[in-house]
């Protein structure tokens, strides 16, 4: 019996210890930032929102171009550039302070972020074998899961034991570490394809990763409720010293879980993992909405950490799979367009939302949105399986 190819070799470790890096730092600072706006600045939250919203609004306007770029460039070169550039604006953000400057910054900052991910997605799916592309990529997108536990439970242990100047300076150093492990990343995996300099729509958006982008928008629209203003729901719970064992709690289930969804993905299907993560995403929204303690928030995070975390990696290999993999930084490119998109729509609304009727209200509309990805996902399954019965009876 063939053995299986190997996941985890030293390019692989590499680019994950890399991925690692930036999402620490990303979630890190998307914990905190509008706790320093509002505590530091003297901000309104609805302008500590503004500074999640313009992050990935730049993410957004330069993110369908990165597929072309990766192909220009070639996926290394371009994952060392945007590292320096997202490196860089990492340590500005101990010598800016004015509000307006530090707006400029977030743009600049999600130029980096977008390139950084999109390159580090499309070179993962590259390293792993195509048979095993399901796991693989769960895998890789383990170090995003640890990125969102130890993003902000460092990032708030810090400025509540120590400040925030000590907090820029900790994730500069962070990312530091995560650009020299870059470095280890040979220059024997797959190249791009030849690509003509002229640029079209197709060099934009990969059309066949379209419906599961939209998909990953509605995720990523609900899940800004819980990534831009669950500090600041947390503080007005008082329940601000558990956000950290809160995203603790949500990492712990998603990494003790990616082994067998990933597998389960490969050799079941997709729907296997789809269906039953929306299902916790809703319970974890629904029971953040109403807690009323530790006990019920931690819970809380650990539903919604098994939901979301199977979802995305999930929605992503799809978006690869439904397409060559020479054009599988167009299909990553545009399935975080779309999710980013959605991060950054629900940071802006939910704050205007809260602003209105409460932070609660926004955990049951976003519970109320993953509803309706059941309900699309299921009509999308429908439509692919009375697509396949005239093919079948064609073969009669």
């Amino acid at each position: 019996m063939q053995r299986p190819q190997p996941i985890w070799t030293k390019s692989f470790i590499s680019l994950f210890c890399t991925n690692l890096s930036v999402f620490i730092v990303f979630y890190g600072l998307t914990a905190t930032l509008p706790l320093y706006a509002t505590g530091i600045l003297n901000k309104t939250d609805q302008e500590a929102g503004l500074l999640m919203s313009i992050f990935l609004l730049s993410a957004i306007i330069v993110r369908p171009f990165t597929g072309k770029i990766l192909d220009l460039a070639g996926k290394r070169r371009m994952l060392w550039i945007s590292l320096a550039l997202y490196l860089f604006c990492t340590v500005l953000y101990y010598f800016i302070e004015p509000f307006g400057l530090l707006l400029v910054l977030r743009f600049l900052h999600g130029i980096g972020f977008s390139i950084v991910t999109t390159a580090g997605g499309a070179l993962a799916a590259d390293l792993v074998p195509a048979a095993r592309r399901g796991t693989g990529l769960g895998y890789f997108t383990m170090s995003t899961n640890l990125g969102v536990v130890l993003g902000p439970l460092v990032s708030l242990t810090l400025i509540q034991a120590y400040s925030f100047d000590t907090l820029f300076i900790i994730l500069s150093l962070l990312m530091v570490t995560g650009a020299l492990f870059s470095l280890m990343i040979p220059d024997n995996i797959q190249a791009s394809v030849k690509s003509k300099r002229k640029l079209s729509l197709n060099d934009l958006f990969e059309k066949n990763a379209l419906p599961v982008a939209f998909l990953g928008c509605l995720i990523g629209l609900s899940y800004a409720s819980i990534l831009s203003y669950l500090s600041i729901y947390a503080q007005g719970k008082g329940l601000l010293d558990m956000t950290g064992t809160f995203f603790l709690v949500f990492a712990a289930v998603m990494l003790l879980a990616r082994p067998f969804t990933g597998r389960l993905f490969d050799v079941k299907g997709p729907q296997y993992i789809l269906y039953p993560g929306l299902v916790l995403f809703i319970i974890g929204l629904i029971m953040l909405a109403y807690t009323d303690s530790a006990g019920t928030f931690l819970i809380a995070g650990g539903f919604v950490g098994l939901g979301y975390g199977s979802l995305v990696p999930s929605l992503l290999t799809l978006a690869i799979q439904s397409t060559q993999i020479e054009r599988s930084g167009y299909a990553t490119a545009t399935f975080y367009t779309f999710f980013d998109g959605g991060i950054a729509l629900g940071s802006y609304i939910f704050g205007m939302i809260a602003a209105a009727i409460g932070y609660n209200s926004i955990y049951l509309i976003s519970g109320a949105l993953v509803g309706f990805v059941f309900i699309l996902l299921n009509l999308m399954d429908r439509k692919k399986q009375a697509a396949k019965v005239p093919r079948k009876l064609e073969s009669l």
